[in-house]
């Protein structure tokens, strides 16, 4: 159909319900073509959908910084170095847990941690 895709055949391929689709195409993020009230998306907007889906499946992109990305406002950068920063922190915390566990562990002080210097 003119290189249009249905909207069914793009929510199966990426594995999400037709409603989120729907709730991108209010919240401006695609835009699909309309024929007889059923919606088609050409191949820019199954692209955009591709990137959406990882950004939003990471939970670490809300819907108005998808948007920013998408449209590249003027602060798409700053989007982009904050996401970043949110990822590194959330690397950080596992890496720091687990230097504190194993201080823990080897510990003199064993589970008293009130008494150890490095506490």
């Amino acid at each position: 159909m003119d290189g249009l895709t249905s909207i069914r055949t793009v929510a199966d391929h990426f594995g999400l319900p037709i409603s989120t689709l729907h709730y991108w195409e209010r919240r401006g993020l695609v835009v699909p073509h309309r024929r007889a009230r059923q919606r088609f998306y050409d191949t820019a907007q199954v692209y955009r959908v591709a990137l959406i889906q990882p950004w939003r499946r990471s939970g670490l992109m809300g819907i108005d910084e998808i948007a920013a990305l998408l449209s590249r406002t003027e602060n798409w950068r700053d989007v982009v170095d904050s996401r970043m920063a949110d990822i590194d922190a959330q690397q950080d915390r596992p890496a720091a847990a687990r230097r504190y566990l194993g201080h823990l562990k080897q510990c003199d002080h064993g589970p008293s941690l009130e008494d150890c210097p490095r506490f």
